[in-house]
């Protein structure tokens, strides 16, 4: 039986790995733009970019180029630093999630650490707010991490999915159930504690259908998927059968 919460999904497409790819020939092209307004056009709700410390796809220029030309779109991921934070301050996106970097790794590895960053984040958070930024911190799905999220009063929190896809390739399932369940309980806390339960890493056709299942989940964030995926099938294709996917999903919610 459905519970009263509302029953749409958004869907944010990450366009870093089309700057990768423009990136590996250190040419003008393919551009982030157009990918974005792409992405737009075939049902995507926002824009994920994620301006990295050492710019290694994302630059300053796509993060301006995109604000400016899809005001109310761009959902930054940024790291917890003053200068991601005054870059925030003058594009003014209508997102900030704040998640871990480490330059040596190829992806983000997992949540932030919410509880040793706790002091870091507070001013950060307290200050986007200040400017109408909607704040998102990025967070694996333990409930050591919700007192935090409650004290910085912010506005939603993406749940790292990675564990979750990783272990759906498993012919065991035991470990994949357990963590859809610990992922299904975190959304229902956020969710009574008024804060907006999304989540993102790892998601495909079939993760994002099982994922969409859980009704207190508002937003997915899926990126390196859709460019692979787009390769063979166009972007357009693949937003759209991603879109099928968590329709599908959502109408299986209990």
């Amino acid at each position: 039986m459905k519970n009263n919460i509302k029953n749409n999904i958004r869907l944010g497409v990450n366009i870093d790995h089309v700057a990768t790819l423009r990136n590996a020939r250190k040419e003008n092209f393919p551009s982030p733009l157009n990918a974005a307004s792409l992405a737009l056009e075939s049902g995507a709700d926002s824009i994920t970019a994620h301006l990295r410390e050492d710019r290694r796809h994302i630059n300053d220029s796509d993060i301006k180029e995109i604000a400016y030309n899809f005001p109310g779109k761009l959902n930054l991921e940024m790291a917890a630093t003053d200068e991601m934070l005054e870059i925030a301050e003058k594009i003014k996106p209508f997102s900030c999630c704040i998640v871990p970097e480490k330059r040596e790794e190829i992806t983000t590895e997992g949540g932030l650490d919410v509880i040793g960053n706790h002091n870091k984040l507070k001013p950060i958070i307290d200050r986007l707010r200040e400017i109408g930024v909607r704040t998102t911190l990025f967070i694996d799905p333990e409930d050591i991490n919700l007192d935090v999220c409650y004290d910085l009063k912010i506005d939603c929190a993406e749940i790292h999915c990675g564990t979750l896809c990783r272990l759906y390739e498993e012919e065991d399932k035991k470990d994949f159930d357990i963590e859809f369940n610990k992922i299904k309980n975190f959304s229902k806390k956020l969710f009574s504690n008024g804060i907006e339960a999304h989540a993102g890493h790892g998601l495909n056709y079939e993760t994002t259908k099982l994922i969409s299942s859980i009704n207190e989940i508002e937003e997915l964030n899926i990126g390196f998927f859709i460019i692979a995926e787009s390769i063979f099938n166009g972007l357009d294709k693949t937003i759209l059968t991603i879109k099928e996917s968590m329709n599908i999903g959502r109408s299986l919610e209990e």
